[in-house]
């Protein structure tokens, strides 16, 4: 049985405002090639080899509500009397009434960015695609919107074309270039800011959110909108959805980027669809045919055939998923927050290798503060980051799964076969009885995720137990320039390790079989 979009919001008990403005056939205009905006056609697309070669990304989860430097979803949470968020913009700023995010956005200076520099870094460090933030839940374009004219980082603020800038630093380094959006729950999300203060000498007085000559901002709401009640981000009016399409379609027109990351799912059905097909097809005009680009969602029955790459936000995917998947994930906080207490070199490393060894990419923030510049925290984890991918990095980039993804403790732990977004918080640095592997035509690479006491076994690699054993020829340590002694027998592989540990944290053993 078919149900209209109508019907299926009935049937949920959409609020009357979303019952509204449901408009019907809508013609969505895309870049002709070899998908169209349906489940169907898309599931035909294939992740390129670019993507699963690459490994590691970094991302600049960056934009005004970083002005602050006071954490993530500052432009909702200073809306919310109580908030941390609030107490401090009331601080710092005034009161919302006053001083509202519209006014928080002129203070995103930018003054000290140097995407060149920053691309250079990350280049250095092994990353082979950089993610620029376009649009976030806030409603602000990072490029020169043709649909948000005013509320743009070229109209506005840094003025200067942020995506742009980053797209130039990133082809001139040769690294693949990706842009992230927020936008679809923008519509909900800041809504806040037409609220008012419960308490107090301004209880009732609207935010600046409620004044209409702001309403390409903050979004103009109906008199009847459902305040307080938790609503689906996928429940919209279509004037919004039209207005999402365009504006997306409108920064992948523009900048052709090799991915593009949504945080949620495949918005809106036939919009969010349609958007699909358009970055595919634009990639393909670019190609020869060949659809080159990579799109995410968070949706698994999204990404079963085809269609996307699977996205597990601050998560692990569980055992070998036979698809590609990405981790996303912050050293800190997703926008900068000078409170923030940063990820170690190490669990940034042994998560790195751990998503690698299950068939993932890692795609990393590095949130930058107001002036565009890394603190010096940041360029110390990114320097450790640098230093161990300069020894090991050959066991990560164009690798691809072995036969298993590890051994240990952890690897062993029931839990290891299941994976759930936003299961980073669970985790604790992996030791030396914890080995990962990679593989690279007749090369095993096996991690020793810690520095072992004079040798490493790998039990794995044992002459028995196994109804097609794996024979080693050979065994080096990279980053060690001598032969290292080893032998294998029924308990596995054992490599003598020499004095002097190559590298900090995981060390790689390199296996000819």
């Amino acid at each position: 049985m078919t149900i209209t979009r109508r019907q299926a919001l009935a049937a949920i008990g959409a609020p009357a405002i979303l019952k509204r403005a449901l408009a019907a056939g809508v013609q969505l205009d895309i870049t002709q090639g070899p998908f169209q905006g349906t489940r169907e056609s898309l599931r035909a697309w294939k992740v390129p080899d670019w993507y699963r070669d690459a490994k590691f990304g970094i991302w600049a989860h960056w934009g005004p509500q970083s002005a602050a430097e006071y954490g993530d979803w500052y432009a909702r949470n200073m809306y919310i009397q109580g908030n941390r968020q609030y107490e401090y913009h009331v601080k710092t700023y005034g009161h919302p009434t006053k001083f509202g995010f519209k006014d928080v956005i002129p203070t995103w200076k930018a003054d000290k960015f140097d995407p060149e520099h920053l691309i250079a870094l990350y280049k250095k460090a092994g990353a082979k695609y950089f993610c620029s933030m376009a649009a976030h839940h806030d409603g602000f374009d990072l490029w020169k919107s043709a649909h948000q004219p005013r509320w743009n980082a070229v109209a506005i603020g840094p003025r200067k074309d942020i995506v742009g800038l980053w797209k130039k630093a990133a082809q001139k380094a040769g690294l693949r270039f990706a842009v992230s959006e927020h936008l679809a729950p923008s519509y909900h999300w800041f809504s806040t800011s037409h609220t008012s203060d419960k308490t107090g000498p301004l209880a009732g007085v609207p935010y600046d959110g409620a004044d209409p000559a702001y309403a390409d901002l903050y979004h103009e709401l109906p008199a009847d909108y459902p305040y307080g009640q938790r609503i689906n981000d996928r429940q919209a009016p279509d004037p919004w959805k039209q207005h999402y399409f365009k504006r997306i379609k409108d920064l992948v027109d523009n900048y052709q980027p090799d991915l593009l990351y949504t945080d949620g799912d495949i918005f809106f059905e036939e919009y969010g669809l349609a958007l699909v097909a358009n970055l595919y097809n634009t990639s393909a005009k670019i190609h020869g045919g060949r659809a080159e680009a990579v799109y995410t969602s968070k949706l698994a029955s999204d990404c079963e055939t085809g269609t996307c790459v699977l996205d597990w936000e601050r998560g692990v995917a569980g055992g070998i998923p036979a698809n590609p998947w990405q981790t996303d994930t912050c050293i800190g906080d997703w926008h900068y927050n000078k409170e923030a207490k940063y990820k170690s070199p190490k669990s940034v490393i042994d998560m790195l290798v751990d998503i690698v060894s299950r068939n993932g990419n890692l795609m990393l923030n590095f949130p930058l503060p107001n002036s565009g510049a890394l603190d010096d925290q940041e360029l110390k984890i990114l320097d450790e980051i640098t230093k161990w991918m300069a020894v090991n990095s050959e066991g990560i980039h164009a690798t691809r799964p072995w036969k298993i993804f590890g051994d240990g403790p952890v690897a062993s732990a029931p839990q290891s076969g299941r994976g759930t977004r936003f299961n980073e918080s669970s985790r604790r640095d992996f030791t030396a009885e914890e080995v990962r592997f990679t593989a690279k035509g007749n090369t095993l690479y096996a991690f020793v995720m810690g520095w072992p006491e004079k040798q490493a076994v790998i039990k794995p690699l044992a002459t028995t137990g196994s109804a097609t054993p794996t024979k080693v020829r050979n065994v080096e340590l990279l980053g060690f320039k001598g032969k290292v002694r080893w032998t294998q027998d029924d308990k596995g592989l054992a490599v003598q390790m020499p004095e002097q540990q190559p590298c900090a944290h995981a060390i790689t053993l390199k296996i000819a079989v």
